[in-house]
């Protein structure tokens, strides 16, 4: 079943890292997206743009895992933002009181854009 497959593909825009995470994010598959994120952070790489537009599953372990990663870019003075909400993970996170923690995006220009150190250099 490809619904259930998992991952977690990482790509740059200058200081933001982005992180494309696709399918079900479950208790199975939480240790993934904490080791993405602290491998991230040990890079001294603090802004992180999560884009979940793949995800199409999240259970309580991953909702909690959510908050947990959250937090732990909080403390190391990073910053986490959302993009690709579908409406059922949005649902979730309204219902979870998540959604008032993780500031949310429409698209990843605007999440990029609100990194003050991710604006381009004019030369």
């Amino acid at each position: 079943m490809a619904d259930s497959d998992f991952s977690i593909k990482i790509r740059e825009a200058g200081t933001v890292s982005l992180l494309d995470v696709s399918g079900r994010l479950t208790s199975f598959e939480t240790g993934a997206l904490r080791d993405s994120i602290s491998r991230l952070l040990k890079q001294g790489r603090r802004d992180i743009v999560l884009n979940l537009s793949g995800l199409n599953y999240l259970d309580s372990s991953g909702i909690g895992e959510l908050a947990r990663v959250y937090v732990t870019v909080v403390k190391q003075n990073g910053q986490m933002k959302v993009v690709g909400l579908s409406s059922k993970i949005e649902e979730v996170l309204k219902i979870t009181q998540l959604y008032q923690v993780f500031p949310e995006f429409p698209d990843e220009e605007a999440a990029l854009k609100s990194f003050p150190e991710a604006q381009p250099k004019r030369y």
